[in-house]
């Protein structure tokens, strides 16, 4: 289980990346040109490191598309994350 700082700074890198797509987005594509990296975006803290194309083939069923702003988005990746075990 990732301590506190470490998910702090997970959903601080998430935002920045996925706070300039074009919202509404209606699936993970949608979300692929605002990532600096494209699908091969890193996000890492503390021991804690993946890809943004490992976080789309993992949480799949944790999303629930369309979502009209990144919070929500961030929100819903970070839940995903916790309940599979990647944090």
């Amino acid at each position: 289980m990732a301590d506190e700082s470490v998910e702090a700074e997970l959903r601080a890198q998430l935002q920045e990346a996925f706070e300039g797509a074009d919202y509404p987005v209606s699936n993970q594509m949608d979300l692929v040109p605002a990532l600096p990296n494209g699908p091969g975006t890193r996000f890492e803290a503390g021991d804690v490191s993946f890809t943004a194309m490992e976080i789309a083939a993992k949480l799949g069923s944790h999303q629930d598309f369309p979502y009209d702003d990144a919070d929500s988005l961030v929100d819903d990746v970070m839940e995903g994350l916790r309940a599979e075990g990647m944090l």
